[in-house]
């Protein structure tokens, strides 16, 4: 067991584990630590605790210190320093020409590094824009190209459901989002209805597909032949995931037909995924795009 600290640099960034060397650091304390990009300034999220010697990332880099009065002041100070430099990169971009879209500047606390994050349709060539800006901020400059949703997660702003953004708010890591989800929870399969602000699909599907595929488990297909309680053969017609109640045709010896809803305990049948929903191939097409897509996008991430 390694006794570590959650530090996250953003407010709804991944969480670092660092080694409080001892130190008294308290849940909401600031800190100074080392990263790979160089001295930062983090806030604890997670007081000192045990854990699993594989969950650790070696070597696990300790504290350098609590963060003082002067260190606050410090990161604020930066803070507005990354307005200006913000400005200053977007006049540079504008008068190069470059086709990307600058979305965030940050400093490294200890002011060794200014890192520029954009969006782009491909592969930009920005040399010279490194060189414009060295010029200016007599430091080491590092441009990173990210997906678009990180530049949503980073702008934030409402979902089609009127709340915050999900990845603006607690999501601090993209979870995999497939077609299989939405199908899974009976959803249309028109992407414009299943895709988020960003224009990938949704994050929020992830969050109920365990519990849907728990339920439909326990259900039969549309189309499938079930046996009631009663020894009566039937078809289904339909079910209702939630309330897992499966509504029955049921043929008499007469030939008329009744629909009658069982619950799916009551019911004999032959269990299997449910998947009612299907897409056209233009809806398919577009939604299998959307995944690459993100897959594409996994590879470049703000906290990276």
């Amino acid at each position: 067991m390694t006794t570590v600290i959650g530090v996250r640099f953003r407010s709804v960034g991944k969480i670092y584990y660092f080694d409080p060397i001892g130190l008294e650091i308290e849940k909401g304390d600031n800190v100074i630590v080392e990263t790979a990009r160089g001295v930062e300034f983090g806030t604890v999220v997670l007081a000192p605790r045990e854990v699993e010697d594989s969950v650790v990332v070696q070597p696990l880099k300790p504290v350098i210190r609590k963060a003082t009065e002067e260190d606050r002041e410090k990161n604020l100070a930066n803070r507005e320093k990354e307005k200006e430099a913000f400005n200053i990169c977007l006049e540079k971009i504008a008068n190069r020409g470059l086709e990307m879209k600058l979305i965030e500047c940050e400093y490294t606390f200890d002011n060794n590094k200014v890192l520029f994050y954009f969006t782009a349709d491909g592969r930009i060539d920005f040399r010279e824009l490194v060189k414009d800006l060295a010029a200016v901020f007599r430091t080491r400059i590092e441009l990173r190209q990210i997906g678009v949703r990180d530049e949503t997660k980073a702008l934030g702003g409402l979902g089609i459901c009127g709340r915050p953004l999900c990845c603006a708010t607690y999501l601090s890591d993209f979870c995999p989002v497939s077609i299989k989800m939405a199908k899974e929870q009976n959803l249309s399969l028109n992407p414009t209805k299943i895709s988020g602000t960003c224009g990938r699909l949704m994050c929020c599907l992830n969050n109920e597909e365990e519990a849907y595929e728990y339920l439909n488990s326990k259900l039969p297909n549309p189309g499938d032949k079930v046996t009631t309680k009663d020894g009566l053969q039937g078809e289904v017609h339909s079910v209702n995931v939630l309330k897992q109640v499966v509504k029955v045709i049921i043929s008499d010896a007469n030939g008329d037909r009744e629909a009658k809803d069982y619950p799916a305990s009551e019911l004999l049948f032959k269990a299997r995924k449910h998947y009612e929903k299907t897409a056209t191939p233009d809806e398919l097409k577009e939604l299998r795009e959307l995944e690459a897509l993100e897959r594409k996008d996994s590879k470049n991430h703000l906290d990276d």
